[in-house]
């Protein structure tokens, strides 16, 4: 296995810059995974998905410019396939009964599905995600105004897990000011991780800004995430960093 990889350790956060195909193995007593993958999505044809994210994912006239991602212009066929290989290593990293939740949008909702249950998930479910009628709009036509959270279980979910009666829709507007393009709202994401247990662990293979792991530090779950492009990853420790610094400040 290659050791190409940097590891950051931040209060009760373990960050790792590389590739997740290669540091997943090295995981373990993971209680959720909760992530949002590269869609490689963006468009209805081939042509679209090869775009730069930049161009797929960002209004035109839009004055700031966040880095681009990779690993997301792969059709639906290689989509899925990639998605089974890091989900299984995913869920050989988890204990069982724990649970693993994906964002992802409609075109890519079959296809996530599948791949849920292709790596051995037991799929469990959909929670959409309304972006409001502040989403982007579309003339002649309906707003793609939501998207989806598939989730599903590591075998059996026992119902006595510390966890209450969770929401099966959640409502919250994209923030602009954010750090990545495809950036998820802080408070939805708060929302999501209350599927896992307070003392539990919570896994995010594709990190990105780091939003998961701040809510992690606001909510006390400990974390462990993976980013692959180093502009991210620095942007991230340094969001996480801060969130862990607030906390002791207020105790």
């Amino acid at each position: 296995m290659s050791s190409n990889y940097e590891k950051v350790e931040i209060g009760d956060a373990t960050l790792y810059r590389g590739d997740c195909l290669e540091i997943l193995p090295m995981l373990s007593d993971v209680d959720a995974v909760i992530t949002d993958p590269p869609y490689s999505s963006g468009g209805a044809f081939r042509s679209d998905r090869v775009q730069k994210t930049s161009d797929k994912y960002v209004l035109t006239g839009t004055l700031v410019q966040r880095p681009e991602f990779s690993g997301d212009n792969r059709d639906q066929r290689a989509f899925v396939e990639w998605c089974c290989i890091w989900l299984g290593r995913a869920l050989a990293a988890s204990k069982p009964g724990s649970v693993a939740c994906l964002f992802t949008d409609w075109r890519q909702l079959p296809s996530t599905t599948d791949a849920l249950q292709g790596a051995g998930y037991v799929w469990r479910g959909l929670v959409p995600w309304d972006k409001t009628p502040a989403c982007r709009p579309h003339v002649g036509r309906f707003a793609s105004q939501c998207e989806y959270i598939v989730w599903g279980s590591a075998g059996p979910l026992p119902q006595e897990r510390g966890v209450g009666c969770l929401p099966g829709l959640l409502s919250c507007a994209v923030e602009r000011d954010k750090e990545h393009i495809t950036q998820k709202p802080q408070k939805m994401v708060e929302q999501v991780l209350e599927i896992c247990p307070a003392s539990g662990t919570v896994l995010d293979p594709f990190l990105g800004s780091g939003t998961t792991g701040v809510a992690c530090a606001n909510l006390g779950r400990k974390f462990i995430g993976i980013e692959i492009e180093p502009e991210y990853f620095d942007i991230a420790c340094k969001r996480i960093e801060g969130a862990h610094a607030q906390g002791r400040l207020f105790g």
